[in-house]
């Protein structure tokens, strides 16, 4: 059976799923709404385990080239401007072959994808194709797009977001709240680990305002950090984007930082949501149009790109193996409690200690860090989760 899978959504996560069904023999069209992919500042953060995803599908040299590969990453306490604890992912060089993370940014991921899509015999991709209604028939999905164009698929994979149309057409609902507060994320070309002595990774801890530090390559490849910052719940646009704000913001990380090395501000609204089903008949859903999440931990790409594996390795079972179609409810049993239990819980722990003010509570949560990264059996079991490696491995125990 030559089965047609229809993709809405170029982002990393579509470009996944689709570069991992068509290598599966499956008939393949990518659907999306923009002319060309976004460049906005977003997920970063690739872990070993989406690394050793990336592999199989032929993707990691090239990503690995674009990107910059750090192998630690640190806590930090805001006010005392120290360092509490360190880990290091060379611990799991006997877990996985790529014990190090990558950072770079997600739109290199989709330029990759589509680059191998082109090379590959019967897959579609089709920019401009803004998918605005879903209709499920006998044997098959039918899909509508703006510009009056209609297509039928055996299945449909919705990875179009957290406004996902495919999710909205199916009538599933998103569960989950929206944090009070916006992120601000602000890009500089200043050098902060030669400034600090951190990390390319960095968590700051702060009772009054809290920053995840990071490093990327930029387009130039030259190197770009970004600081994200919660935004006052009251804090309008204009007031976060001010001179007065960013530079104090900035200076509260490094006490000279020069603003003319500042070259990229944005903000927008952090959510915690899950949908309440991942598939309706013949339609899923995968990334960010099944669940989001709030950054801290680099995360919700990485979850959402073992949903494109695991579904890609589910319809080949059915539609190339002759398994029953009853495995399909598998990929719902598999992806949606391990993304509760490994980026939902962990994501909403990580942004509640970061941002913890009391005294007591803050001392215990560095005290078990430090306990956690000087003992080499949980150091490994800090980052056999955080990776996502444990994660990977429970799935495969679910039927």
């Amino acid at each position: 059976m030559e089965a047609r899978v229809g993709i809405v959504g170029a982002g990393p996560v579509g470009v996944v799923a689709a570069i991992a069904c068509a290598r599966r023999g499956l008939r393949v069209t990518l659907l999306e709404s923009g002319r060309e992919i976004d460049h906005s500042p977003r997920a970063a953060t690739t872990h070993p385990s989406t690394l050793e995803m990336l592999a199989e599908l032929g993707l990691f040299e090239e990503f690995r080239s674009v990107g910059l590969v750090a192998r630690h990453f640190q806590f930090w306490d805001g006010v005392t401007k120290a360092p509490i604890a360190e880990f290091d992912h060379e611990v799991l060089h006997d877990k996985t072959p790529f014990p190090f993370v990558v950072q770079t940014e997600q739109h290199k991921l989709s330029e990759i994808g589509l680059r191998r899509l082109s090379e590959i015999p019967d897959v579609k991709v089709r920019l401009g194709a803004n998918v605005v209604d879903l209709v499920q028939e006998s044997g098959g999905v039918r899909v509508m797009t703006s510009d009056g164009e209609e297509d039928s698929f055996d299945y449909v994979v919705g990875c179009d977001g957290g406004r996902s149309t495919v999710r909205r057409s199916m009538g599933i609902e998103f569960e989950g709240y929206t944090w009070p507060e916006r992120f601000l994320v602000l890009t500089s070309l200043f050098d902060f680990q030669a400034a600090l002595g951190c990390r390319t990774r960095s968590y700051i801890s702060d009772p009054v305002e809290w920053t995840n530090l990071f490093k990327v390559m930029g387009d130039d490849l030259k190197g770009r950090w970004r600081a994200v910052f919660p935004a006052r719940e009251n804090e309008s646009d204009e007031e976060a984007f001010s001179e007065s704000a960013v530079r104090r913001r900035l200076r509260k990380l490094y006490d000279s930082h020069p603003m003319d090395l500042l070259v990229h501000r944005n903000i927008y609204r952090v959510h915690q949501r899950v949908a309440n089903s991942f598939r309706k008949g013949r339609v899923f859903l995968a990334g960010d149009a099944a669940h989001v999440n709030n950054p801290v931990g680099g995360l919700g790409l990485n979850c959402g790109i073992h949903d494109a594996m695991e579904l890609a390795e589910t319809l080949d079972l059915v539609v190339n193996r002759h398994a029953d179609e009853s495995l399909l409810d598998r990929y719902e049993r598999r992806r949606r409690p391990l993304n509760i239990e490994y980026v939902q819980q962990q994501t909403v722990a990580n942004k509640k200690r970061l941002e913890e003010r009391d005294p007591r509570i803050r001392q215990a949560h560095f005290d078990e860090l430090r306990r956690t990264a000087d003992d080499p059996g949980l150091h490994l079991q800090f980052l056999m989760r955080t990776s996502l490696i444990e994660s990977v491995r429970k799935a495969r125990e679910i039927p």
